[in-house]
């Protein structure tokens, strides 16, 4: 217990110093928003969403597809996913 307090008070402190304390013209967390909001890292955000957005999508529809089967539910409210998960055939 004592050292979950610690370890809070560390968390705190390390907080509370990002967000107030200048580090030249802005804080921590100004420095990180600014750099967030540059081009390259932009560019760099928007090739990850194209090299990872297909790989994430099929997660999606595996998690939905394993859903489904798990609860015995056939209606996709989950989601619009592209409905390539085919259910079980009823034998």
């Amino acid at each position: 217990m004592i050292r979950f307090v610690l370890y809070l008070a560390i968390a705190i402190v390390i907080v509370w110093v990002a967000i107030t304390v200048p580090l030249g013209k802005r804080t921590l967390v100004g420095h990180i928003r600014a750099i967030w909001n540059t081009e390259q890292v932009q560019d760099l955000k928007d090739g990850v969403k194209e090299k990872a957005g297909p790989a994430v999508e099929r997660v999606e529809r595996g998690i939905k597809a394993g859903y489904r089967e798990a609860t015995g539910s056939s209606d996709d409210k989950a989601g619009s996913g592209s409905g390539s998960a085919a259910a079980p055939a009823a034998n």
